[in-house]
C-alpha cells in the first residue's frame, strides 16, 4: 500500500483535502506563445494552476521539497473543502475556454482529462465529508497523522526547516482542536468512530505524551525527532550547539504544550468509549450510508462497479486462485494447498518478533530489494534512480499485523522511498516476506513512485496525483512481474504469492461484506481468518482498517484485474511486436491515472505498434 499515491487519494480526503483556494482568485497566467504547440502551453497553464493550488497545501508543498509555506499545517476546515471544489470547477472552465482538446496530442489529451476528472472527483469527496471526521480513520486519524508527517515527511536540512518544524509543533493543537470538532460534527449527524478506533485513539494519544520532555521515561516520538534532526544539523556544521540548545528549548516548550490538546482528544474518546458502536458498524449501518458506499467504490475503482458486482469478482477469484494453489501444492509435493500450508506452519510455528528476528527481517528484505532491482532491466526501459530502503513502523503507529506501506522519495531524491513494515506481534512465514516486497518496493509502489516523482516534460500535478486502483493495481500486478523475473528463491515464495493474490480477492468479498450486506466485524474476521489465510490477528487488523476506510481494499484487485487483461489484450494483438519493457513503461511512465483512462492509452499504443 502506498502512503502517498494512494494516500493522496485516500488520506487526503480523509484528512487533508482542503484548501484556502477561492473560486474568484485565478492562479496568474504565463503569456501565450504562439510559436508554443497545444501540448506545451496547455502543460503551462497546468503548472500556473498547480502552484496556485500547493500555495494553499503547505504539507504537499513539503513532500515536493518547496520551503515556502513549510512552518504550516493544511487548512482542514469544511470551509476551506467547499472553496478547493469551487476553485477546481472554475480552473476546468478557464481551461477549457482556453483549449480546444482535439488539438492536444493523446498525451496532452489525458492530461486535460485528468485535470477534468480530478474537479469532479474532488465534488464527489466532498459530498461524502461528513462521513470522514478526522479521527474515524485507522490507517489515517488526524491524532497519529500530524506527528508521523513531522517525523517522516518533514526533512531538516537546514536551519530554516527546524524553525518550520518548531513552527508547525505550535501549529499542531489548533489542527487538533479543528479536527475534533469535526469529529464531533460527523457524530452529531450519526457518524461515529467504532469503539476499537476509540480505543486506538486513546493508548496512541497517551503514547504521543508519555515520557520525556512530559515525565519520567524514554523520549517521546517527537521529541526523539527533533533532538536527532537537531543533532544531525550540529555534526554537519549547520548549526552551533549553543544555537541548537535554543532550537531545542523552543521545540520542547512546544511538545510539552500538545499535552492538553491531546488531553482533549483523549477526554472526548474516553466520554464516547461507553456508547461507542461495535460488532456490526459498516456504512450500512449510517445514514444514507450505501449510497456513501457507491461514491467510494466510484472513487476508489475508477469504475461503475457496483458492491455486488465487485463481491462477485472476489469469489470467483477466491475460488480460482485455491485452485492454482492446490496445483502448485502437489507440483511441490504435496496432495494439496491445505498440506503445504500444514508443512510450513510445522516448520515456522507462530512466534512473536524478537530484537534478533526483527533485525533479520529488515536484513533479509533490503538484501532481496537491491537484488531484485537488478533485474528490473531485463523488463523495464525506465528505472528508479533513488534509494529504497525497507524500516520499521514508528512506534506510535506501529500495531501487531498492521498494513505495510510505501512512501515516495522526494523529487530531488534527498528523502528516499521507504517501506514501512510493523515488526510486533506474530511474525509471519519468512517465505511471505519476497511478495510483500515485489508489492511495496521493486517493482512495485516504491519503484512506480520514484518514476512518477521525476517525470519530465509534463504538468506536474500528474507527479502527485494518485488512484488507488492504478497505485495498488500496479503494486499488485508487481507481485506477478516479480515472478516473471524469476525474483522468487524457491517454490515457497511463489506460494505465498498466491496466498497475497488470495487474501486481495478475499478483501473483495469482505470489504463488500462490511460495508454493503450487513456483515459483522466477527464474521469478516472469520472469513479473512479462514478463506484469506491471515494469522488472526492481522485479520482483525485488517477488517478494521476496512472498516474505517470503506472501498478502499477493493481497489488492489480491481486495478490488477485490468492491468492483466490489458497485457493479454496487447499480448494477443500484437503478438511478436508485443514489448514487454514497453508496456511497462507505457503504464508507470506516465504517471498514476484511473483505468478508464489507462485503457484507452493502451487500446492507442496496441494501435500504433500493430500498424
Amino acid at each position: 500500500m502506498t502512503k502517498f499515491s494512494a494516500g493522496l487519494a485516500a488520506a487526503t480526503i480523509a484528512l487533508f483535502a482542503a484548501t484556502g483556494l477561492s473560486a474568484q482568485t485565478a492562479a496568474p497566467l504565463p503569456p501565450l506563445s504562439p510559436t508554443a504547440n497545444a501540448d506545451a502551453r496547455l502543460t503551462d497553464f497546468l503548472d500556473a494552476e498547480f502552484a496556485a493550488y500547493v500555495k494553499t497545501q503547505p504539507q504537499l508543498a513539503t513532500r515536493l521539497g518547496i520551503k515556502d509555506g513549510g512552518d504550516k499545517w493544511n487548512d482542514i476546515s469544511d470551509q476551506a473543502a467547499d472553496a478547493q471544489v469551487a476553485w477546481r470547477k472554475a480552473s476546468v472552465a478557464r481551461m477549457k475556454a482556453r483549449f480546444n482538446r482535439a488539438e492536444l496530442s493523446p498525451e496532452g489529451q489525458v492530461n486535460y482529462d485528468i485535470w477534468a476528472l480530478e474537479a469532479d472527483r474532488a465534488a464527489l469527496a466532498n459530498q461524502n465529508r461528513i462521513y470522514r471526521p478526522p479521527f474515524y480513520s485507522r490507517l489515517y486519524s488526524a491524532h497519529s497523522q500530524l506527528p508521523d508527517f513531522l517525523i517522516n515527511t518533514h526533512t531538516v536540512g537546514d536551519v530554516v526547516d527546524l524553525k518550520n518544524y518548531i513552527a508547525r509543533l505550535n501549529g499542531m493543537p489548533a489542527v487538533l482542536d479543528l479536527a475534533l470538532a469535526r469529529t464531533k460534527a460527523s457524530e452529531k449527524a450519526g457518524i461515529r468512530p467504532p469503539k476499537f478506533q476509540i480505543e486506538t485513539i486513546i493508548s496512541s494519544s497517551e503514547q504521543l505524551t508519555s515520557g520525556a520532555p512530559y515525565g519520567p521515561g524514554p523520549d517521546a516520538a517527537l521529541w526523539a525527532d527533533v533532538k536527532a534532526k537537531t543533532a544531525a544539523l550540529v555534526a554537519n556544521g549547520k548549526l552551533t550547539q549553543a544555537e541548537a540548545d535554543q532550537h531545542l528549548a523552543a521545540a520542547k516548550d512546544a511538545i510539552v504544550a500538545l499535552k492538553p490538546a491531546y488531553g482533549r482528544i483523549i477526554a472526548w474518546a474516553k466520554a464516547s468509549l461507553p456508547t461507542a458502536p461495535s460488532g456490526k458498524v459498516g456504512a450500512l449501518t449510517l445514514p444514507g450510508g450505501l449510497a456513501y458506499y457507491a461514491n467510494e467504490l466510484k472513487l476508489v475503482t475508477t469504475t461503475d462497479l457496483t458492491a455486488d458486482q465487485i463481491h462477485q469478482i472476489g469469489l470467483k477469484e477466491v475460488a480460482r486462485i485455491e485452485a492454482e494453489q492446490d496445483a502448485l501444492a502437489r507440483q511441490a509435493g504435496f496432495k494439496d494447498r491445505e498440506a503445504f500450508y500444514q508443512e510450513r506452519k510445522r516448520l515456522y510455528p507462530p512466534q512473536p518478533f524478537t530484537d534478533e528476528t526483527r533485525a533479520e527481517y529488515l536484513k533479509t528484505a533490503n538484501e532481496f530489494v537491491a537484488k531484485t532491482r537488478t533485474l528490473l532491466p531485463g523488463y523495464f526501459g525506465m528505472l528508479p534512480a533513488y534509494g529504497i530502503e525497507v524500516v520499521r513502523e514508528p512506534a506510535f503507529s506501529e500495531v501487531p499485523g498492521g498494513a505495510a506501506h510505501a512512501s515516495q522519495p522526494s523529487p530531488d531524491g534527498k528523502r528516499p522511498a521507504r517501506t514501512y513494515v510493523h515488526l510486533v506481534g506474530t511474525r509471519p512465514d519468512p517465505a511471505a516476506l519476497y511478495t510483500l516486497m515485489c508489492h511495496e518496493a521493486v517493482p512495485g509502489h516504491n519503484t512506480q513512485g520514484d518514476i512518477q516523482v521525476r517525470q519530465q516534460g509534463g504538468p506536474k500535478f500528474r507527479s502527485v496525483t494518485g488512484y488507488v486502483a492504478f497505485g495498488e493495481g500496479w503494486g499488485l500486478y508487481a507481485e506477478a512481474v516479480c515472478k516473471e523475473m524469476g525474483a522468487f528463491p524457491d517454490i515457497a515464495a511463489d506460494f505465498f504469492r498466491l496466498d497475497a493474490e488470495l487474501f486481495r480477492a478475499a478483501r473483495l468479498v469482505v470489504d463488500t461484506g462490511l460495508h454493503a450486506k450487513g456483515w459483522t466485524e466477527e464474521q469478516a474476521v472469520t472469513y479473512m481468518n479462514t478463506t484469506g489465510r491471515q494469522p488472526i490477528e492481522r485479520s482483525r487488523s485488517e477488517v478494521r482498517r476496512y472498516l474505517t476506510l470503506p472501498g478502499q481494499a477493493t481497489g488492489y484487485k480491481i486495478g490488477m484485474l485490468k492491468i492483466m487483461e490489458l497485457r493479454q489484450r496487447a499480448e494477443t494483438k500484437l503478438g511478436a511486436k508485443f514489448d514487454v519493457k514497453a508496456f511497462h513503461d507505457l503504464l508507470i511512465a506516465s504517471g498514476s491515472q484511473p483505468l478508464s483512462i489507462l485503457e484507452r492509452r493502451v487500446d492507442e499504443w496496441i494501435a500504433a505498434r500493430a500498424s
